[in-house]
């Protein structure tokens, strides 16, 4: 990994100097000592903002492979920005990063995560002059203790936050309070299917944040088990990147859903797990990370930070395996979903949840298929359920969207077939009666009687309906064939929509404008180029002029085809594939 680190070294000297430039020397500011957001142009403590700096800063400083080492510029910079985030930091023990959560415990534990590795590391660099920023940085950590004793979180993976910055905590203070605190969040149980889903299903975000998280709280707090999770996302993580290191987001819960992310998140923490388990495929893992990485990254997952902190990983003796590059698989596939769904009900909660999601589709089935540079997903629980790529031509999404609703249809069930899948999406959409006279509250009667008042939970349900949509998806010699249909008599406005990349060019077929970025695809073939790759399609049609389906949107910077139609229907996509030579896909 010798090449990996001086990367890494060279990536995190890039970014010095921009930290310097945006940092606020204004002594008379607010915010002096931080450093600019660059969107906001406003300085905050959080681990994606004036902590990730620190860090860089920090790492430089400190390493004699740095062109930085012991500059004094720099050291300047590291003891202001320290002194700011003591400053910014609530009485409380928190912080607000000022774009999203105020007094927020778990963003305070992505702070204290961070800091209180690079603490650690210049803590063991013996160098009088980094005695300020050092005392700066304890103290924050200090009085974020009774903030992470008493806090709470939003989202399943901050509880693993939070008990990764309780271990750091109490490595540094011995306080035994920090211990039985992340024993309350751990007994919550692991929230990770057999093949390595986590809840948010975010493989561009959050999955590698939980992996990280509980990396440390194991090795912290002394809990190998909780490592098995993380090792069975990462081997999932190896069938969620499409050709050329990009990774699947296509049906994430989070908000790196259909936004393009790279494996550098996963860098440290596939490190960590290669040497410790010996994985050459966790080495692999690294190694892409390791040439995807840009940027350092926030400060709690900063791999440059962890390799000074843990030397012998640079010397790793692990060699990395070939990533798979011909498969098909399916994710979670043999999870019962059904059971754990069926149990909601007994919950208690009535299905609701402030201030953040339950993610009922947790667990469902994911397909990856993956042949050369021809890279295919089908899913469920998610607005689109089929997106494929073939080289540079990019099909993101294929949706379906009615007026029933109205909005995307989420498959919910997929079943593999011998040569594809089939997918079904049911919804259901009733009335309401009257609330029985002996249920009524006193007010009723009254004056006035406000609707939300009401028990409306105790209403019957009236003329039921139902709307299923089925989607049969077969791979052909030539690329795939989809067919939709719905046998609902009555007249419901349907779009079929077929999203594409903004780097390529539609030709052919009978295509007129609709909304910005879309098309009305009414008939004949249309065909979608990138460079040299090629995606042809058959089946448009126009039975209908609705240019979008209320509760469905399109993302503006694609461009998308919309097919019209109108219930019952069946309705049959033939997509080929260009051959490539030297692709897979039609040209092994």
């Amino acid at each position: 990994m010798i090449a990996m680190y001086e990367k890494l070294v060279a990536v995190n000297d890039g970014w010095v100097t921009l930290g310097l430039d945006n940092q606020i020397i204004d002594n008379e500011s607010r915010f002096y000592g931080g450093v600019a957001d660059p969107d906001s142009g406003i300085p905050f403590p959080a681990h994606t903002g004036t902590l990730a700096v620190m860090a860089i800063w920090g790492c430089a400083l400190v390493n004699p492979d740095s062109r930085y080492y012991h500059d004094g510029q720099l050291l300047a910079g590291l003891d202001l920005a320290a002194a700011f985030i003591v400053r910014q930091q609530h009485a409380d023990g928190t912080i607000s990063p000022g774009w999203t959560n105020m007094h927020s415990p778990p963003d305070t534990a992505f702070a204290v995560v961070g800091l209180a590795q690079l603490y650690e590391l210049l803590e063991k660099h013996e160098w009088a002059a980094l005695e300020s920023a050092r005392n700066h940085i304890r103290r924050f950590l200090e009085q974020s203790v009774p903030a992470l004793l008493t806090g709470g979180c939003h989202t399943p993976n901050h509880r693993w936050v939070l008990t990764a910055a309780l271990g750091f905590l109490y490595r540094l203070t011995g306080n035994e309070a920090l211990v039985d605190r992340a024993d309350e969040w751990l007994a919550e149980g692991m929230d990770c299917t057999d093949d390595g889903e986590w809840t948010e299903r975010s493989n561009g975000i959050y999955n590698g944040v939980s992996d990280v998280m509980l990396y440390h709280t194991a090795e912290l707090l002394g809990h190998p088990q909780l490592l098995e999770p993380v090792r069975r996302n990462l081997r999932m993580m190896a069938y969620l990147i499409h050709p050329g290191g990009e990774v699947v987001t296509d049906y994430s819960g989070r908000q790196d859903f259909g936004h393009r992310h790279d494996m550098s998140g996963y860098l440290y923490v596939s490190c960590l797990m290669a040497e410790h388990d010996k994985d050459p495929l966790f080495a692999a893992l690294a190694k892409l990370g390791a040439e995807a990485s840009t940027h350092p990254g926030a400060i709690p997952n900063n791999a440059l930070l962890g390799l000074l902190l843990q030397p012998h990983l640079r010397d790793s003796g692990v060699e990395a395996c070939k990533l798979p590059d011909h498969y098909k698989v399916v994710i979670n596939g043999e999870f019962d979903r059904k059971h754990y769904l069926g149990q909601m009900e007994s919950a208690g909660h009535g299905g609701k949840i402030y201030h953040s999601r339950l993610h009922p589709e947790f667990g469902a089935p994911v397909a990856r298929q993956l042949d050369g540079q021809t890279s295919v997903t089908v899913m469920a629980e998610t607005n689109s359920f089929f997106a494929l790529r073939h080289g540079k031509a990019q099909l993101l999404g294929v949706q379906v969207s009615s007026t029933f609703e109205p909005g995307f249809i989420k498959m919910n069930e997929m079943e593999q077939l011998e040569n594809g899948y089939l997918l079904s999406g049911t919804e259901s959409k009733g009335y309401y009666g009257p609330i029985a006279t002996d249920k009524l509250p006193e007010f009723a009667a009254g004056k006035v009687s406000p609707w939300y008042l009401l028990p409306h939970q105790l209403r019957e349900v009236t003329h039921l309906q139902q709307h299923q949509v089925q989607v049969e998806l077969t791979e052909t010699a030539e690329g795939w064939r989809i067919r939709v249909r719905n046998d609902k008599p009555d007249v419901l406005m349907t779009q079929i929509s077929f999203i594409f990349g903004k780097n390529g060019q539609f030709s052919g077929g009978k295509r007129t404008a609709a909304e910005p970025g879309t098309q009305f695809w009414q008939d004949g073939t249309v065909i979608y180029s990138a460079g040299e790759d090629r995606i042809e399609l058959d089946g448009g049609a126009f039975e209908h002029r609705m240019k979008s389906i209320r509760g469905a949107s399109y993302p503006a910077d694609c461009e998308t085809l919309v097919v019209n139609v109108i219930t019952p229907y069946e309705r049959t996509f033939d997509i080929r594939l260009s051959p490539a030579a030297g692709k897979g896909r039609n040209g092994q």
